[in-house]
């Protein structure tokens, strides 16, 4: 199976296909050496029909457009999953040089292969967005950011580009993401210019971990991650700010689902997410390789009764990863 849709580089742990199984919009390594196999529109193991049709995405129609200037729209903005639009705004971080970048990303080998724009102006992304609306029915709109030098790191950028979507598509939801800003009052104006949902993504709640995978990012205390989550839960309220917990990085499934309980407890969504190794990352350059299937179930499984327990569902977020869902299981296991 080929899938239109894809995304090999950027920001981001994972290195995906993206295809329609059983109705629900998925990301799933596109692997050779899969003991599952695709058979037209049906999964196969070992010869047996599993019962689950799947569809590739199909190239959505506003990648064959182009700004004023000359620019592809698929450059500034890229379909994931069957309806989430998302961007980088900006694609260049701080942080990548060879021995701070975090080992699971490559933001900016999207730009260095000519994939993308460095920055993308609000109107750019503004008028992407409007395309992709009316022409390929996007629902929601995913904003992140290369972390800068400036004590917003990259938010403020963020907040110019959420008000510029908001006038041109009003209804549509969106979530943005950063690290902690060095101002707390950058959140409520993301939160004013239009936001609905926030992402601060940690990665993991063990600096032995960080240090290892996220020698840069790291440097950023955990003391200063829970203030910010603190005051984006003040802000957008309870389960409207989310985290990525990667599955795979040495944690136990004890522990990630300790990290997992204590952002529940603060109103956060913890999006679990198995750990894929991107191409021309660190980490797969060193042989890293994803984690087992019984680890990522046990996480998955556990993780997903702790939201139920405190009423929280990725889908009420409504923009955003954790509403999406495609790179983790945790909608089917009813997180």
């Amino acid at each position: 199976m080929t899938a239109p849709v894809m995304r090999r580089s950027g920001a981001g742990p994972s290195d995906d296909g993206h295809v329609s199984l059983a109705g629900s919009g998925v990301t799933i390594p596109l692997n050779p050496l899969s003991d599952f196999v695709i058979d037209g529109d049906r999964v196969l193991l070992d010869g047996i029909d599993l019962g689950i049709d799947v569809q590739p995405v199909a190239r959505p129609k506003f990648y064959d457009l182009s700004t004023a200037d000359g620019v592809s729209y698929e450059k500034i903005a890229r379909l994931h999953g069957t309806d989430v639009l998302a961007t980088t705004v900006i694609q260049k971080c701080i942080r990548y040089s060879q021995s701070q970048r975090c080992r699971f990303c490559t933001i900016e080998e999207s730009l260095y292969a000519g994939d993308t724009v460095a920055v993308k102006s609000p109107e750019q992304i503004a008028e992407v967005a409007a395309a992709a609306v009316a022409l390929d029915g996007v629902r929601q709109l995913v904003m992140t950011t290369g972390t800068t030098n400036g004590n917003d790191r990259g938010a403020a950028h963020l907040a110019k580009c959420v008000r510029a979507v908001k006038k041109a598509v009003p209804h549509l939801p969106i979530q943005v993401q950063c690290e902690p800003p060095g101002d707390l009052a950058v959140i409520a104006e993301l939160k004013d210019a239009g936001a609905t949902a926030i992402g601060i993504h940690v990665e993991s709640m063990s600096d032995e971990v960080r240090r290892a995978w996220m020698p840069g990012k790291s440097t950023v205390a955990l003391a200063e991650y829970r203030q910010a989550w603190a005051e984006a839960v003040r802000v957008f309220g309870t389960n409207r700010v989310s985290s990525y917990l990667l599955i795979g990085l040495g944690e136990t499934a004890d522990e990630i689902v300790h990290a997992a309980g204590e952002l529940i407890a603060m109103g956060v969504y913890p999006f679990v997410v198995p750990f894929r190794p991107l191409a021309h990352s660190l980490a797969a350059h060193d042989g890293a390789g994803p984690p087992s299937a019984a680890l990522v179930a046990d996480v998955t499984d556990r993780v997903a009764t702790l939201l139920r327990q405190a009423a929280m569902s990725g889908a009420d977020q409504q923009a955003g990863c954790a509403a999406c869902g495609a790179c983790s299981l945790l909608p089917a296991a009813g997180g």
